[in-house]
Parts: structure tokens; C-alpha cells; sequence
């Protein structure tokens, strides 16, 4: 018995029209649709204090005021004195530490019991603090193209140009700006005031980025 002549087959299509990208500002198309690598990276650094003030009081035990002041005018010019011989602003504020620890030791050695210095007090000028939060901010932005760089090359793929840097979220802590804080232990070690002193910022962004296409790899010579 013959089999049936099989049916004619049939297709099916549809022509879609072609989406219109609208272009940007600049006249430049936006990258297509699924070439795009959305990532977010963040950073944290540190800033140690870089002002440090500390306070000096002197006293003068003579039978007659006049002696007395004349005294504490004598002091108060070596003080001024030492200062400006080692290049230090006479208003005792420091940015070198160890010249102000130099200057201190070298007052109590030569006056004595007669002045008192007080414990130095570390802080931030307000570019320090500045200086910390461009720092981070271009720390955050530098770990997020890193680490989309890094996923592109896992992929075989080639990073484009960022399309967008957002930046989502900054932290500040610690660190003292402006003025000093005088609420610290005297028995406190130079470095223990410093660490207390240091300010924290961290920072968190967003980023797109256009992935432009396969990575292209170079023939090694064998």
C-alpha cells in the first residue's frame, strides 16, 4: 500500500521594524542593549593629624611684681626665641611633629620647673579633611573600573568608556577638625594621641560601563 504524499511545508516569520536609538546630546548613539556592565565599587583610607598645638604657662616666685614679670618676660622672650630659631610660628602651632617634641624638650631642660607645657593636642586643618574626601572618592571610582576590568577580561571581553559614575554613599569618623579636643588621658603616649586623633572617610560608588566587544589577544611567537 502507498504512503501519502507528504504535505507541503509551511514557515512562519514576521518582520519587526528595527528599534530607533535615540541619540545622545553629543550626537552619539547609546551603547546597544545588554552591552553594558553595571558594578560598584567602594574604598576607605586614613588621615593622620596634621596640626598639633600645645600650651606653655609660666611662673615666677620673686620678693617684689616687678622682678616677678620682668622674669616671665624674660622666659616668654626665649620661648619666642627658641621658636623662631628652629623655624617654628611663634604661636606654638606645629605641623612636624618631632620639632615639636625637639622645641618642648629643649624649654623644659632650660627653664624648668618655672614653665608648664601641657600635653599636645592633635588636629585637621579643613584642606586635610578636603584633601581626604577627593582622595577617597577617586580611590572608590578607581577599585570599580578595576574591578569591572577584571570581569570583562574573565568573560574575554574589552571595557569601554564609563558611562555613568554615581557616587552612592560617603562615611566619616573620627579625627578632630578645626580646633583641638582636651578631653584625652595626659597619660596618653605621642602616638596613641596621634592614632586618636587620625580621621577615617570611606566611600561608595556606582558605575556603568560600555563593554565594547571581544578582547583582542596578540600572537605570541613561540
Amino acid at each position: 500500500m502507498a504512503l501519502p504524499a507528504p504535505l507541503p511545508a509551511r514557515l512562519f516569520a514576521e518582520l519587526v521594524p528595527a528599534q530607533t536609538q535615540t541619540p545622545t546630546p553629543t550626537g552619539v548613539p547609546p551603547a546597544p542593549p545588554g552591552r553594558e556592565m553595571h558594578v560598584s565599587g567602594s574604598a576607605e583610607l586614613s588621615a593622620g593629624p596634621d596640626r598639633a598645638r600645645v600650651s606653655l604657662r609660666l611662673g615666677s616666685r620673686k620678693e617684689e611684681a616687678g622682678a616677678a614679670r620682668s622674669s616671665v618676660a624674660r622666659r616668654l622672650e626665649y620661648i619666642a626665641q627658641t621658636a623662631r630659631q628652629r623655624g617654628v610660628p611663634v604661636c606654638i602651632i606645629f605641623s612636624d611633629f618631632g620639632k615639636m617634641q625637639n622645641v618642648c624638650n629643649l624649654l623644659i631642660e632650660k627653664l624648668g620647673t618655672s614653665i608648664t607645657i601641657s600635653p599636645p593636642h592633635f588636629y585637621h586643618t579643613p584642606g586635610a579633611i578636603d584633601t581626604l574626601r577627593r582622595q577617597v572618592c577617586v580611590a572608590a571610582v578607581g577599585n570599580t573600573r578595576q574591578k569591572a576590568q577584571e570581569v570583562c577580561r574573565l568573560f574575554g571581553q574589552t571595557l569601554g568608556k564609563p558611562l555613568l559614575i554615581r557616587e552612592e554613599e560617603t562615611k566619616e569618623w573620627g579625627g578632630h577638625i578645626d580646633r583641638p579636643v582636651s578631653n584625652s588621658p595626659d597619660s596618653l603616649t605621642l602616638q596613641e594621641r596621634i592614632q586618636n586623633a587620625t580621621a577615617y572617610a570611606s566611600c561608595r560608588v556606582f558605575a556603568v560601563f560600555e563593554i565594547k566587544g571581544k578582547e583582542k589577544r596578540r600572537n605570541k611567537l613561540l
